[in-house]
């Protein structure tokens, strides 16, 4: 991979020995709608005392039920929303949801992030150029741009002369590469995707998983959210099974998945669709 992407092994200030990502106690509670006038509204809780780690390098699925708190967990783990009580620290900093943008800055250039819906997260009124080489303007990343994204573009598989086009010129497969370009033009640390398979055909899904697959074995670190648990088996090493705010099986993928402990987990599992052999 070229140095533009790939994540270095010796980046300063990296704790080799610590956790990349480190999470303790996390809890977040929302109010929930009022039902009647004049009664006090009650709080759901959609994460309930989490603990998590995540290796430098490592690739970690989380997989559950929808409302299982998949989603939320990583927005505090991006400090994209503010734990009701608990700690996030990405390479031992604490990220406080409430600081300011600039603040967050040093956060901002340790992840990237690619969503489900690859049409609705990228600006339909702005050129292929200008959405990818966003994160390098907001972070203030010195370089060429241009050369940046154009590198960067033909890693994901575009061809650099498509930074001319707009969105809706491309297909969903070819509009969630742009997504994983911008993602990663800034070379973070940390690749985060929610769900950022489920929305492409078989053949897309493939070629989006081998991109990641690349990226993982140079160095970086990955964290899935899928509903799709054979893209977890074939892509993570570790695996952390969430139910109702908690995570309530986590282990390496080949154990978790070949010898569940849970319950819940097994029934995961045996939902997963079978076609029978003629």
């Amino acid at each position: 991979m070229s140095d533009a992407i790939s994540a270095p092994d010796d980046v300063p200030g990296s704790r080799h020995d610590e956790p990349l990502i480190r999470a303790r106690g996390l809890r977040r509670e929302y109010l929930a709608a009022r039902k009647e006038p004049f009664v006090r509204r009650a709080r759901s809780v959609a994460l309930d005392d989490v603990d998590l780690d995540v290796a430098p390098g490592s690739a970690l699925g989380i997989i559950g039920e929808s409302g299982s708190g998949k989603s939320t967990l990583i927005r505090l783990l991006l400090g994209l929303d503010r734990p009701t009580s608990g700690t996030v620290h990405v390479d031992g900093r604490p990220v406080d949801a409430s600081a300011s943008a600039r603040a967050l800055h040093w956060l901002r250039r340790e992840t990237g992030l690619v969503f489900q819906d690859p049409y609705a997260s990228l600006d339909p009124r702005q050129s292929v150029g200008r959405i990818v080489s966003e994160p390098l303007r907001a972070l203030d990343i010195d370089g060429d741009h241009r050369a940046m994204v154009a590198e960067v573009l033909d890693r994901v598989g575009l061809a650099p002369e498509t930074a001319a086009r707009h969105p809706h010129e491309f297909s969903g497969g070819q509009r969630q590469r742009v997504a994983l370009a911008r993602a990663i033009v800034h070379r973070p640390r940390i690749l985060i995707g929610d769900e950022p398979l489920s929305a492409l055909d078989v053949t897309v899904r493939a070629q989006i998983l081998d991109l990641l697959r690349e990226l993982s074995s140079d160095g970086m670190t990955l964290v899935l959210v899928s509903h799709d648990i054979g893209v977890v088996q074939n892509l993570c090493d570790d695996v952390a099974v969430m139910k109702n705010g908690r995570i309530v099986e986590h282990g390496r993928t080949t154990h978790v998945l070949h010898h569940p402990e849970q319950d819940y987990t097994r029934r995961l599992l045996a939902a997963i669709p079978v076609i029978p052999g003629r």
